[in-house]
């Protein structure tokens, strides 16, 4: 699957919106990638894990595991496709993402990390970081998409499916408020 019939996948089912936005980091945009709009249809879902579980189908992996709440789908999915489990972490007081529920690790079980879209990298790496210290053998990351502008590193190794810059501003500097546009709730987007 190329990262352009990602992107398409996401902007058929309104996953990648245009407008004016503000993103969790307090800057603006004029788009925004909702992973959501595009798992909520069982086919698309099904055609971008088996596309990422298909870089690892190779490596033995045991376990795949995704942090809630964008990973969760996926890693039931991707882990569907290679014939394995899958678990999910949650985050913990004091922002750490941890496996909870009964959820138990054999040392050493070959796991790959997925998650919707990656911006800093943040969960999966406190994922990455909570399953190694549980005893398992991260064999690899995987995401349906890095905005991260290839700013993340996940050791090992880190297979997006596709890529995006999706430019910010400071509120000061934003030129679609320069332009008297008012920001746009991403939820209140209809797409049909």
């Amino acid at each position: 699957m190329t990262s352009e019939e990602v992107l398409r996948l996401f902007t058929e089912a309104g996953g990648l919106l245009e407008g004016h936005f503000l993103y969790a980091s307090g800057r603006h945009g004029s788009r925004f990638l909702q992973a959501a709009r595009v798992l909520q249809f069982p086919q698309q879902t099904e055609q971008l894990c088996r596309a990422m579980a298909s870089y690892y189908q190779d490596d033995g992996i045991e376990l795949v595991a995704g942090p809630a709440t964008g990973g969760i789908v996926l890693a039931y999915e991707t882990a569907r496709h290679l014939n394995c489990r899958a678990v999910f972490t949650e985050k913990e007081t004091g922002g750490q993402m941890v496996l909870k529920r009964g959820f138990a690790l054999k040392p050493g079980v070959r796991t790959l990390v997925v998650e919707d879209v990656i911006t800093t990298g943040g969960s999966v790496q406190k994922t990455v970081d909570h399953l190694a210290e549980r005893g398992a053998e991260i064999i690899g990351v995987a995401s349906l998409i890095d905005r991260s502008g290839g700013k993340v590193d996940f050791q090992p190794r880190y297979t997006p499916l596709a890529n995006i810059t999706l430019e910010s501003w400071n509120p000061a500097d934003c030129p679609l408020c320069a332009k008297g546009l008012g920001l746009v709730d991403p939820d209140d987007i209809v797409v049909t």
